[in-house]
């Protein structure tokens, strides 16, 4: 019988940081420039002033202090508010699939595994650069793998969801070691120009090994005991950018076609369906919650997670049971849960149980019950 373990993590972090002082810089110098450039209007009522913003009141409402970014220059600039990524040609080698195989490289080390012993690849994040063809047939191609690659995207619920697939191809026997990659390049979609918003997102790429138990020899792996999803449809985190502007001749760089939320909707609906699914999950292996030593979450808002572990433990969680990752990373859509598990694994003892969990637009969810081996 197969048996599904994690076996490798990497991560790759981009070389530029943005903090929060330096966000707030720009946008309060941008939002002082509207106000000016737009004041008659302002005052009669036409349009609003935009708000000025605090380092203080991001960390509050997010728990984020800096973030990641694969191209700092733009993002700061009053004239532009947008990364700066020139385009590659089609021979060249794309963006993302570059900091995947970046991850890729330190998932293959920490499993002890070379490319050629790996079957399918599977690129799982919330936006990818193009339709086609696949970024993880690029990395496929680079890494040379014979075998086959395909993307998907659930969302901020991607990583898992695609860990789920990669378990099930284990399980069925049609993939011996399968490679998830999640290549979260989410500045090119943030509204810089949004008080509200402008601040969640840091670039970031995460790379998972699943494969069979008996083909495994990393130093920490963990079996998979079940995955469990959920999805339920909701407009309140939405991104409209698509091929089809084209012909509805809008714009496609409309503010609705980048990311917006009604964050407090999502956090009074995604809280609570959040925890019920975690209960469930484990209770299907007859764990309770103190029989869980680590939850790896969801990376979006620090009160969010808060929430949730409050509510499963009926207290606060410690850092070691439940770690945060948001203020050096911010909200990395996907590859959050898989942070928090890539840099707060090892430590623990064989038998340890453990949930990764991560949820987001759709309404998305998805979860895995580990055990240390």
């Amino acid at each position: 019988m197969k048996n599904p373990v994690i076996s490798g993590i990497g991560l790759w972090t981009p070389e530029n940081t943005i903090t929060n002082e330096e966000l707030v810089t720009a946008y309060n110098a941008w939002a002082n420039a509207f106000n000016t450039e737009h004041l008659d209007a302002i005052q009669a009522g036409d349009i609003n002033a935009k708000p000025l913003s605090t380092a203080e009141f991001i960390e509050k409402a997010s728990g984020i202090k800096r973030r990641f970014a694969y191209c700092k220059d733009g993002v700061l600039d009053i004239s532009r508010m947008r990364p700066r990524i020139p385009a590659r040609a089609d021979h060249e080698l794309s963006v993302q699939a570059e900091i995947a195989l970046a991850a890729a490289h330190k998932a293959l080390i920490s499993a002890n595994k070379s490319a050629d012993q790996i079957d399918a690849v599977i690129v799982a994040c919330s936006y990818t650069q193009r339709a086609y063809p696949a970024i993880a047939i690029e990395v496929q191609h680079e890494l040379g793998i014979q075998g086959f690659g395909f993307d998907m995207q659930v969302a901020c619920s991607s990583a898992t969801f695609g860990l789920h697939r990669a378990y099930e191809m284990i399980k069925a026997g049609t993939a011996k070691a399968v490679l998830v990659i999640n290549p979260e390049l989410t500045s090119p979609q943030v509204n810089y120009c949004d008080r509200d918003s402008h601040f969640i997102f840091g670039d970031v790429a995460v790379a998972t090994i699943i494969e069979d138990s008996s083909t495994c020899h990393s130093e920490h792996s963990y079996e998979i005991l079940s995955t469990k999803a959920a999805t339920v449809f909701s407009n309140n985190i939405r991104s409209n950018f698509g091929y089809t502007a084209r012909v509805s001749d809008t714009d496609p760089f409309s503010l609705d076609a980048l990311f917006h939320q009604n964050g407090r909707k999502v956090f009074k609906e995604v809280c609570p369906m959040a925890v019920e699914h975690i209960l469930k999950h484990i209770e299907q292996h007859n764990l309770s919650v103190e029989n869980v030593q680590r939850w790896w979450l969801h990376q979006a808002n620090i009160n969010m997670n808060h929430l949730i572990t409050r509510k499963l433990l009926g207290r606060d969680a410690s850092e070691s049971e439940a770690p945060i990752v948001l203020n050096e990373y911010a909200n990395t859509a996907s590859a959050g849960s898989l942070i928090a598990f890539h840099q707060n694994h090892e430590d623990l003892n064989r038998n340890d149980f453990g949930l990764i969990c991560s949820f987001g637009a759709g309404y998305s969810i998805g979860s895995l019950v580990i055990k240390k081996r």
